[in-house]
């Protein structure tokens, strides 16, 4: 690929994909940055970003967004599946819409981005997919049952792909993010306890939601400036890594998961909002 690329980054209207295409662009790159939310990337125009709505459950939307950039650019460099949310709750609990919409928007929505760049892809002879999972897609929390399932689904779909284009000059990595201090967690402590009012596991959601808050209102989370320098590279490195963990404790965590006997990660899981582990 040449040094400056074209570069689609999705869920750019806020957080990480804000701040990762804000960064590409200074670097230089070509960068369109997607969102349902066009109102919210207008100040990246300023830094030469080209702005694009986008909605990752709108068949639409992504074919239009997708041939609108090669029609401007004729080519396509980098796709950055960036766009996701997290809803928590128990299984009994959440309903089964809400799970197909974490499904569409997290596994589905990133799935077809990824059929939709790769025939350009594979006709330049080169390209690169860079899809956000989580320490979540490695490791089950608690409440966290369908989040934890789009992720999962996201690293093992990266994993596949990554094989199959491997023959056409097509990378695929994984950056797979700690807990961060954004607003992330308190809007997912937020969704739990709504899902959770009023049923059998009202109490224990009470209590991880109050371990997220404090967590994500702490100064031991990494700053989202970790995640970014993490998306720059896995786009600008000439090898890159399969995948990046990034972020206070990820690894720790992952290592822990591996290492304890389940049911002893069960229980530290069920135990974690009392004792303020804020996983």
């Amino acid at each position: 690929m040449n040094n400056k690329k074209v570069i689609l980054v999705t869920g750019a209207s806020s957080g990480i994909g804000y701040d990762t295409a804000l960064a590409l662009a200074g670097r230089g790159h070509r960068v369109w940055a997607a969102a349902r939310r066009v109102e919210l990337m207008e100040p990246l125009r300023a830094h030469g970003v080209q702005v694009v709505r986008m909605d990752v459950t709108d068949e639409a939307s992504m074919a239009e967004g997708v041939e609108r950039l090669l029609q401007a650019e004729g080519r396509i460099d980098v796709l950055v599946n960036n766009a996701g949310y997290g809803y928590f709750g128990a299984v009994e609990n959440v309903s089964m819409a809400e799970a197909h919409r974490q499904l569409e928007v997290n596994v589905f929505g990133l799935a077809r981005l990824c059929q939709l760049v790769l025939p350009a892809m594979r006709r330049q002879g080169s390209g690169r997919i860079v899809n956000t999972s989580s320490i979540a897609g490695r490791a089950v929390f608690y409440m966290g049952a369908w989040y934890n399932v789009t992720k999962y689904a996201v690293e093992a779909l990266s994993d596949a792909l990554r094989m199959e284009v491997k023959p056409f000059g097509v990378d695929v990595v994984l950056v797979e993010p700690g807990p961060i201090k954004t607003d992330w967690g308190l809007i997912a402590a937020r969704h739990l306890e709504e899902s959770s009012a009023g049923t059998a596991y009202e109490e224990p959601s009470r209590h991880w939601a109050g371990a997220m808050r404090w967590a994500y209102q702490s100064s031991f989370l990494s700053q989202p400036g970790v995640i970014t320098r993490a998306m720059v590279r896995a786009v600008e490195s000439r090898r890159p890594r399969t995948r990046y963990c990034r972020g206070r404790g990820a690894r720790l965590t992952l290592a822990l998961h591996a290492l304890l006997p389940t049911r002893w990660w069960d229980a530290l899981m069920r135990q974690g909002g009392r004792l303020r582990l804020g996983l």
